[in-house]
């Protein structure tokens, strides 16, 4: 069912404001502007819910609201107008997600959606792309931080001449929640995820960094963290089609790159893994590739938003051909994942770039000087954007694996860590609830050291490092209580999420802190007598009390920590302390 806005009033205004006119009312707000601004959510929804009575293949649905209670709106395009992901995969198309604005300053998507739609229904324009492909548009992911618009979005950025904010209303980066799922948006978002399934993605940003000849740059998921056979598609069926189309069109791209020296390309790139807090990097451990979008920042609005829509329209098309096959790799993947060789081989979650592999690449940049600022003392780098240059340059693209995990066949869930289950919940992970106490043999992790960061890092207190040691054990899990059994395709999230060693975990995120906290003591004067009696009586303790004083300076010299140590022997100990509270169920 088609969703309807209230906009009779914003027409109004927009035509009185001189932003459309009866004769020119299908010309952007972008276009109008001489492509140098981006609209306003009431603008944008605006021109969509016109596209929206205009055609029956354009359908538009709200998948949430915002906290400040705005609607998220994404709009469905089906040849046939069908908006139901089960009856347009009887037809055998596959669908595609396109996001612009989950960074709200960074608008180029927002625009390019509002092009490629209006091209596509007043026009025609490209109808023959859609033939076994349907696709959803999200053009305004932020939606309160896009309204937090103004003229000082973001310093480092050209164009266009007033923009969102990168984060929330709440203050979330929200490419930085698609696995810990604290912001309202994304966990609306996982639930239009999880009921559309998506077979290929594509997030839309504007990149920072140094500068250089190329308008867009792209990230694909192809160093290790996805199943071979996608990575391999993505590499030799994907990316040479997009790198041709957009060559053809004058439009280059190259992949988006950090550098050993901050700004210094000369310095060496480097290419790594995603993790799953970013875009692509969720998708690819559900078995979907995603393809991340930057333009750069320095480039004029208009080139970057004609690039977006250039390289969107050529994933469409490279879809439209490879609809079957796509979707015969991601089945097998999801197979994969749920079997039991999965299981039984090591998971890897965390990746570094390897520094002593790497190739020589053609780069396209700008000739620069690096000056030492008589202001700062630091160094500045001037680049020269009319002197383009052809660098041979070290690429370091190959990732090596840094953590590995042995998988369970399940994990289970104390009842009352509900907060956790509602995460998983959010996800779209099946569980199964104990229907009574039951004492389960389980294997659990035991934490020995736990350091946090320094400051908070979007809003939550961060694990930093962590050991621990693991034990097998029976343990009376409460009704209620939650088997997560990894035979599933989400078995890889499920892993990042439950792992203390997951990249972007729960536990690295904070949601577990409590367990760290002691929370009974013994006073000083119940403990020396204790002390004591313990040392006389129970064989090696007093060896063990003198190595630890030996090998910890700080434990010798801090006379609670001895004495809380001594209290750690005692049967009064918390057991439950540095426990981790979920188990791994091993068969």
């Amino acid at each position: 069912m088609k969703m309807k806005f209230t906009l009779s009033l914003l027409i109004c205004l927009s035509i009185s404001h001189g932003l459309i006119s009866q004769s020119d009312s299908w010309i952007t707000f972008y276009e109008q502007s001489e492509k140098k601004a981006t609209p306003g959510y009431a603008e944008t929804m605006d021109f969509l819910q016109r596209l929206d009575q205009e055609s029956d293949l354009l359908n538009l649905q709200s998948f949430g609201t915002s906290p400040q209670q705005r609607d998220l709106v994404y709009a469905i395009y089906d040849r046939d107008g069908l908006s139901d992901p089960v009856e347009i995969r009887k037809k055998g198309r596959v669908i595609m997600l396109v996001e612009a604005c989950i960074h709200a300053g960074e608008s180029e998507g927002k625009d390019a959606i509002l092009l490629l739609l209006r091209d596509l229904i007043i026009h025609k324009e490209n109808e023959t792309l859609f033939s076994n492909v349907s696709v959803l548009f999200i053009p305004i992911f932020n939606i309160d931080g896009h309204e937090r618009f103004g003229k000082f979005g973001r310093i480092n950025q050209n164009g266009p001449k007033e923009m969102g904010w990168r984060t929330t209303a709440q203050n979330l980066n929200l490419n930085r929640d698609f696995l810990k799922a604290d912001a309202p948006e994304m966990k609306a978002w996982l639930q239009l995820y999880n009921h559309w399934q998506p077979e290929f993605f594509i997030d839309t940003h504007t990149t920072d960094g140094a500068d250089y000849q190329y308008v867009i740059t792209y990230g694909l998921e192809t160093s290790g963290n996805m199943d071979a056979s996608l990575s391999k598609w993505q590499n030799e069926v994907f990316l040479p089609f997009i790198t041709n189309k957009m060559d053809n069109k004058n439009m280059p791209i190259f992949p988006y790159v950090y550098f050993r020296n901050w700004h210094d390309p000369r310095s060496g790139l480097l290419s790594g893994v995603a993790g799953p807090m970013f875009s692509q990097g969720y998708t690819a451990i559900r078995n979907r590739p995603g393809l991340l979008v930057e333009t750069h920042m320095l480039k004029p609005y208009d080139q970057r938003v004609e690039s977006t829509k250039e390289i969107i329209l050529a994933s469409i098309q490279l879809l439209n051909k490879e609809h079957k096959q796509l979707k015969f790799l991601i089945d097998e993947a999801d197979a994969y994942t749920i079997s039991e060789e999965f299981r039984s081989k090591p998971f890897p979650t965390k990746f570094t770039v390897d520094m002593h592999d790497s190739i020589i690449t053609t780069f396209k940049g700008f000739d620069y000087e690096v000056d030492r600022s008589d202001l700062t003392g630091g160094e500045w780098f001037i680049y020269d954007n009319k002197k383009p240059i052809n660098m041979q340059l070290p690429m370091f693209d190959h990732c090596k694996p840094t953590t590995f995990v042995n998988l369970p066949e399940a994990y289970i869930i104390p009842v009352e860590w509900y907060d956790i289950i509602e995460r998983l919940r959010y996800h779209g992970v099946k569980m199964k609830t104990i229907d009574k106490e039951t004492e389960m043999d389980v294997e659990i992790y035991k934490f020995t050291k736990v350091d946090w960061r320094d400051e908070p890092y979007e809003g939550r207190s961060i694990i930093k490092n962590m050991t621990f040691e693991t034990k097998k054990t029976k343990i009376l899990f409460p009704k209620g209580s939650m088997i997560v059994s990894m035979n599933q395709p989400l078995a890889k999230v499920i892993a990042h999420l439950l792992e203390p060693n997951g990249n972007g975990s729960l536990v690295e995120w904070g949601f577990f802190n409590q367990i760290f906290e002691q929370k009974e003591y013994a006073e000083s004067y119940v403990m020396e007598p204790l002390a004591r009696k313990m040392l006389d009586s129970i064989p090696g303790l007093r060896t063990e009390y003198e190595l630890k004083k030996q090998s910890d300076s700080v434990f010798a010299k801090d006379s609670w920590e001895q004495l809380n140590w001594f209290y750690s022997k005692t049967p009064w100990w918390d057991q439950k302390y540095m426990v981790y509270p979920i188990g791994r169920i091993i068969e």
